[in-house]
């Protein structure tokens, strides 16, 4: 079976050693880097599926590596992260990473994960053409792409799949619970702030392309639903 290659920056050597062994008896390859500006240039490469960046690190902290990546690829990156640090986690993921771990994680939820991002970004058997759309807003799952009246939205793989999920779901309300399974990968939990945090993201880079005629309304208590004048 085909290896999925990886890349895992995290400057713990002893952790790292271990992730990697685990990793590559579940079909990942793993590539590991130590630092982050090692890592920045790694992930930049084309080389990789998926990015595993560690929030701490000396010089280059994994926030600042994550800024670099997202200037440049979209790329999916999961990002570890202290546990119990909200502030991380929530900047982690308004600069555009697809989900975090919170540390110590134990080698099979992370591989887990992994494996619900990459499902999440390859869509299986659609035709290349096949678009979804709301009003001047039109998305094509099999090639990940977004436009706004032919304006390009760039969008992380969350990112684009949350708004997916919204799109095929124009004019109804979609629950929380549903969008975390489905455009997350895992069930909701209490006090996550994750799919707040990628909406927010979504609606700013709508607005950006001038999509004035959609808009992502929040339903309170129960979940968000995309409206299209």
């Amino acid at each position: 079976m085909t290896q999925t290659p990886i890349l895992l920056i995290d400057d713990d050597v002893a952790l790292s050693g271990m992730l990697k062994e685990y990793l590559e008896r579940e079909e990942f390859t793993v590539t590991i880097a130590h630092d982050g500006h090692t890592g920045v240039q790694l992930a930049l490469s084309g080389n990789y599926n998926i990015v595993i960046l560690d929030v701490m690190m000396p010089q280059l902290n994994g926030i600042e590596a994550l800024r670099r990546i997202r200037a440049q690829s979209r790329i999916p990156v999961l990002m570890l992260t202290a546990k119990g640090d909200d502030v991380d986690r929530i900047v982690g993921l308004e600069l555009g990473a697809d989900d975090y771990v919170p540390k110590p994680c134990t080698p099979r939820e992370l591989a887990a994960r992994l494996r619900a991002i990459l499902r999440r970004v390859h869509t299986p058997n659609l035709p290349e053409d096949a678009s979804l759309s709301a009003g001047a807003l039109i998305i094509w799952p099999e090639k990940r792409k977004a436009l706004w009246n032919d304006a390009p939205i760039a969008l992380t793989s969350t990112e684009f799949n949350l708004l997916e999920v919204l799109v095929r779901n124009v004019g109804h309300i979609v629950t929380k619970k549903d969008l975390s399974e489905t455009g997350l990968g895992r069930p909701l939990t209490p006090y996550d702030r994750s799919l707040d945090v990628h909406l927010s993201s979504i609606r700013q880079k709508l607005r950006t392309a001038g999509a004035t005629h959609v808009s992502i309304e929040t339903v309170r208590g129960i979940g968000y639903q995309l409206i299209k004048e």
